[in-house]
């Protein structure tokens, strides 16, 4: 019985091996397919979790899009997997409209910025033209023993 026993260890141990293996280059082929089949359009995730929509592709690389006008190149390899439908439900495809109460405001502090930089700017070349260099120290021409 036990002379049985080691030879069927050893053959569920391969057969164990085989299939897990099996299951990852499957797992594996899978995801090389997907990649391979992105094209113009599609609303793509990578490795990151960063949400993109594709805007062109070569052999290696694609170009993703994750603002309108931002548009940055990425490895295939990066994308995990397409996005459908039912994934997007939480976001949104079209930006909310901003109020122009807030587009408003945004211009206000982009103009509060750039007067605060331009008045330290300013206060910085005033210093730098009133300022005065002092006069070298006079050396004895004595020297300490």
């Amino acid at each position: 019985m036990s002379a049985y026993l080691i030879p069927l260890l050893l053959v569920l141990l391969v057969g164990f091996m085989f299939f897990s293996t099996r299951k990852q280059k499957r797992a594996m082929q899978t995801q090389q397919d997907m990649q391979k089949s992105l094209s113009f359009g599609d609303r793509v995730m990578t490795t990151s979790g960063l949400y993109a929509t594709v805007v062109s592709t070569s052999d290696d690389t694609i170009d993703l899009e994750l603002a309108p006008g931002f548009v940055t190149t990425w490895l295939r390899q990066a994308v995990r997997e397409k996005v459908v439908a039912s994934d997007t439900e939480l976001l949104d495809d079209e930006p909310e409209a901003i109020a122009d109460d807030e587009v408003t405001d945004y211009e206000e502090l982009e103009t509060e910025h750039t007067e605060a930089i331009d008045a330290a700017e300013e206060h910085q070349d005033s210093e730098e033209e009133t300022a005065e260099v002092a006069q070298p120290l006079e050396q004895s021409g004595k020297k300490s023993s």
